[in-house]
């Protein structure tokens, strides 16, 4: 029987396939089409986390977000001080709050 993903995946997931008896088609994708895949598996994650709530899903999405950081040759600590301005300026989502509307 053959299962179709053509996604990204964690780089020991081969080795599990195959663990399981079965064999892995894979190929690699650098540059571009790398980072067009972390995109994807950003919103895979993402959404897996949206509609389970689980903590291991939350642990995808940042180890995604690691990934998608190397690959954007952006320091953790660099991402950090981006995030921190954007709270200062903009706030953060600790309050809740749910814009209705903007009305003139």
């Amino acid at each position: 029987m053959t299962r179709e993903y053509d996604k990204l995946v964690r780089d020991r997931i081969p080795e599990v396939v195959r663990e399981d008896d079965e064999t892995p088609v894979t190929h690699r994708v650098d540059g571009e089409a790398y980072r067009d895949r972390l995109a994807d598996k950003l919103l895979e994650e993402a959404t897996e986390y949206a509609e389970s709530r689980a903590v291991e899903e939350l642990a995808d999405v940042l180890e995604v977000v690691a990934a998608i950081r190397e690959a954007r040759d952006v320091s953790s600590e660099e991402l950090e001080a981006i995030r921190a301005e954007k709270a200062a300026e903009r706030g953060g989502f600790t309050d809740g709050v749910v814009l209705e509307r903007v009305e003139e």
